[in-house]
């Protein structure tokens, strides 16, 4: 597996990949995260919501009198502070998604990431041990994928696009993405076929192979 950073205004041959690929090697998938559903699962937009919204309830409760007008002026602060915490969140969110494309071909998963500084990954079928899927019921979800060997991959530099909280050994992850069952089962197909490829072997010249 290899990694490669890039600045923002390099040109991509392909959108999303910092080479062309290889003759033979074909292109089946690309996307990116959903905004919103990035801005919840992975920046907490909800909790953080709900967080403000029940700090602004309780100090009402402490400090407020039974008038309306108290009560608005106590918990007002409180919505407008969190409302400016989850719009920064969704902004960036918004920013992580914009710069990120998932690549899928017949050997490879591509992952170009980082909106300050874009990182692509490169993960071969042959160095990928598992895929495992998440999906809500608006079809969108998260593929992460678990890599062989010891090649080490930094959390924080791939974050959000991980599997959280699995720091001993990063699993990336295809987070937050549309029809997520549907790529996951083009990722499935496309692995089989490239690791079931048969190898040839190349004649030397000069060797004569040996009959049974």
């Amino acid at each position: 597996m290899t990694s490669a950073a890039h600045d923002d205004f390099a040109i991509e041959p392909v959108r999303g990949l910092p080479e062309r690929p290889p003759v033979g090697e074909e292109l089946l998938w690309q996307g990116r995260p959903a905004t919103s559903a990035l801005a919840r699962d992975a920046y907490k937009v909800s909790w953080v919501a709900g967080y403000f919204v029940a700090l602004a309830i309780w100090r009402a409760a402490v400090v407020a009198d039974a008038s309306a007008g108290s009560v608005i002026a106590v918990m007002l602060p409180y919505l407008a502070l969190g409302l400016v915490a989850c719009g920064l969140l969704y902004a960036m969110a918004a920013v992580q998604a914009r710069a990120t494309v998932y690549t899928l071909t017949t050997s490879r998963v591509a992952m170009r990431i980082g909106a300050a500084l874009t990182v692509t990954l490169n993960i071969p079928f042959k160095q990928l041990g598992a895929a495992n899927l998440a999906v809500k019921r608006n079809g969108i979800g998260t593929i992460t994928l678990e890599t062989l060997g010891d090649t080490r991959i930094s959390y924080l530099v791939c974050w959000p696009h991980v599997r959280p909280w699995r720091f001993a050994k990063t699993q990336p992850a295809l987070r937050c993405i549309a029809d997520a069952a549907q790529v996951a089962k083009l990722l499935s197909d496309a692995a089989e076929t490239r690791i079931n490829e048969p190898v040839l072997a190349r004649a030397v010249p000069g060797m004569a192979l040996a009959a049974e």
